[in-house]
């Protein structure tokens, strides 16, 4: 296995990283975001408001995208799995 092949199988897993928790990590930023700008508006500091609503947004985010990311995960996994005995031969 030369240190090209490790290269780019470390730029593959972190290409599929970034993919698969973009939109969840996208969706918390939006929510987090719009929780901020309402209580900087309101003057309302309380830690529950700002959690409560990224915790439900990202539930539902993972519940709508789940099946996608496990569907790329799995892909991924079998490609490297499958050429596991090209790297080494």
């Amino acid at each position: 296995m030369t240190p090209e092949t490790v290269l780019a199988f470390g730029r593959t897993a972190m290409e599929m990283l970034v993919t698969v928790c973009a939109p969840v990590l996208l969706v918390a930023l939006v929510v987090g975001l719009a929780v901020s700008l309402f209580q900087a508006v309101t003057q309302i500091n309380e830690a529950t408001l700002s959690f409560l609503p990224k915790l439900l947004a990202v539930l539902t985010a993972l519940a709508i995208a789940g099946p996608w990311m496990v569907a790329q995960l799995t892909d991924w996994i079998r490609q490297v799995l499958l050429s596991i005995p090209a790297a080494i031969g």
